[in-house]
């Protein structure tokens, strides 16, 4: 088995700072609540508050399909691309502790 790393990197549109930091709150706790969710952490870059990065570890793809077909994550779908510009890259391990 194979664990999945997801990595989503969110740049706030102008004037949408809080409402995507509110999205992704929300996001928080229920993606941690998830059975195949290993870990689920949100970050900031400390020279640009505006962008926002997830930094998610499932189990396996079948956990992440579950993720991506959870009620919370097709919210985040259907409103994301207003609050920021968005790159999300799904990681393979090379070298893991």
């Amino acid at each position: 088995m194979t664990n999945v790393k997801i990595m989503a990197i969110l740049t706030a549109r102008a004037g949408k700072e809080a409402e995507l930091r509110e999205l992704l709150d929300t996001m928080v706790a229920q993606s941690r609540a998830e059975t195949g969710n290993l870990r689920y952490d949100l970050w900031t870059d400390g020279s640009n508050p505006a962008r926002l990065v997830l930094d998610e570890l499932y189990v396996d793809g079948d956990a992440v399909s579950a993720h991506r077909a959870s009620p919370h994550f097709q919210t985040y779908l259907a409103t994301i691309n207003d609050l920021a510009e968005r790159t999300a890259l799904t990681l393979d391990p090379l070298v893991v502790a």
